[in-house]
């Protein structure tokens, strides 16, 4: 809420670094679209695996973990839950399921955000789905044991006030359109997590409404790379981030700038590794293909494709296919009859330069 009132957010200094990474981002989400139309089929597979990962790694940035064999189980087969981190871990696991499946039609409001800290602690006898009764603290722990108070919350008193304002402020900001959406949406998570709404579950809860706000303003990388997982692999860079940015937050005189580098820099990780993984892939693909080219060249003048399937062990049958059809485009490949029965011929002294 602080980060919207009074237009704060508009008179924020922004580094050209900062410039440059929304710049970078917004290439990379171009891609992602692309790809995403492309290969649709290899960026399920990324799905999955990014899901356990996401599950796994925001528990346990708060501590609850089970083995990760349970937790493939309980996220991808939904296995019963055995115990209490168990039961937190498929809570998790069933709001980013509503999330990955419905965040365009996910509206952000108070009652959003309550119904989805109901689902995430809904296989526990836990409070849930409703705003703190009591006031709540961030505490740390110093070197020699001691708990003190890194960051006060909002009170309970104040809490429903507060985040009604922070979502309708977040929405008047995303019409106008004045900002960019990946600055509004790192403010909108740092708002939330300075009012701390719930007794517990807050840095979960933030984490699962990141991923539907990048949704929802077209920033997909986090149903394929975890950015859980990267969030857990720099966790003290992020709550480093999150505590120089909430300070002077109750004054409005807080600096989002650190957090906004960190948000920003976690994404350009996730793109990074995404795109990685899809030249990976292509490069696959184009190795497979010419071990089938390189097949052809050596069967006889006259075969079926179970003769060239049979000579290429560990390439699909949709890869065989396209060659054989960029082959017959080309003018060097008759097909004749149709399914398992044609048989294909070689044009002799065809131009394959």
């Amino acid at each position: 809420m602080r980060s919207f009132e009074h237009e704060y957010l508009l008179e924020q200094p922004i580094s050209h670094s900062q410039l440059t990474m929304v710049r970078v981002i917004g290439e990379h989400k171009g891609k992602q679209t692309l790809y995403q139309r492309q290969i649709p089929q290899f960026l399920e597979n990324l799905t999955l695996s990014a899901k356990v990962e996401s599950v796994e790694s925001s528990n346990r940035i708060e501590g609850i973990t089970a083995e990760r064999r349970r937790i493939s189980d309980i996220v991808l087969h939904e296995s019963t839950p055995q115990d209490r981190s168990e039961q937190e871990i498929a809570g998790y696991r069933d709001a980013l399921s509503q999330i990955h499946a419905n965040a365009q039609s996910l509206v952000l409001e108070t009652k959003l955000i309550k119904q989805l800290h109901r689902v995430m602690f809904s296989h526990t006898a836990l409070p849930k789905g409703e705003w703190k009764e009591k006031d709540n603290a961030i505490w740390e722990v110093q070197p020699d044991g001691r708990r003190v108070i890194r960051f006060q919350p909002v009170s309970a008193v104040g809490t429903a006030a507060f985040m009604g304002s922070l979502c309708e402020q977040y929405h008047s900001y995303i019409d106008r359109k004045q900002t960019d959406p990946l600055l509004t949406i790192a403010a909108f998570i740092l708002d939330f997590s300075c009012i701390h709404p719930f007794w517990d579950g807050n840095g979960r809860m933030s984490r699962l409404l990141t991923l539907m706000l990048l949704y929802q303003n077209g920033y997909e990388v986090g149903r394929f790379i975890s950015l859980e997982r990267l969030i857990e692999s720099s966790k003290d860079s992020y709550y480093e981030a999150l505590h120089q940015s909430s300070q002077g937050w109750h004054d409005a005189r807080h600096d989002l700038r650190p957090w906004w580098n960190y948000f920003l820099g976690t994404l350009l990780a996730a793109y990074g590794e995404f795109e990685k993984r899809i030249g990976t892939l292509q490069s696959q693909k184009g190795a497979k293909q010419n071990i089938v080219s390189n097949a052809l060249t050596r069967l006889p003048n006259e075969f079926r494709i179970e003769d060239l399937r049979s000579t290429c062990p560990g390439v699909s049958f949709q890869t065989i296919r396209l060659v054989l059809q960029d082959w017959k485009n080309r003018g060097w490949l008759v097909c004749h009859g149709s399914g398992k029965a044609a048989r294909w011929r070689k044009i002799p002294n065809a131009d394959q330069a």
